[in-house]
């Protein structure tokens, strides 16, 4: 799910560019990981791929290809959501930020049901 701050994605054409997608997956990477050392170990940890790989996905210089893409869409709900845009899927974001939201009120409940257990 997005942060509340928001992530600001180019402006994507109906005909978006490599150079849109490498952009826009830097962006959500910076936006979900930050631009550190460890935001680069995540996407290392998440793909396999080496670190100069991980650091030019981080820059949005280069477009992680194939399998990598797959890997990064799988733990990264931003990258889901931008590759979703790129496709023109928009109204699968919303059902993608939906069930984030879903998860994260099960969560919220969880930790109160607990809270309210230890407290009796």
């Amino acid at each position: 799910m997005f942060p509340k701050t928001g992530n600001n994605f180019p402006n994507i054409s109906s005909n978006p560019s490599s150079a849109d997608l490498s952009v826009a997956i830097g962006q959500a990477l910076k936006g979900e990981l930050g631009t550190s050392r460890r935001a680069a170990k995540s996407i290392m940890k998440w793909t396999g791929a080496s670190e100069r790989s991980a650091k030019n996905w981080l820059a949005g210089t280069h477009i992680p290809s194939g399998w990598h893409l797959i890997m990064l869409a799988k733990q990264s709900d931003s990258v889901m959501a931008v590759m979703l845009m790129m496709a023109g899927r928009e109204l699968n974001v919303s059902a993608l930020s939906l069930s984030a939201l879903r998860s994260d009120l099960i969560g919220a409940v969880e930790a109160i049901d607990e809270a309210i257990k230890s407290s009796d």
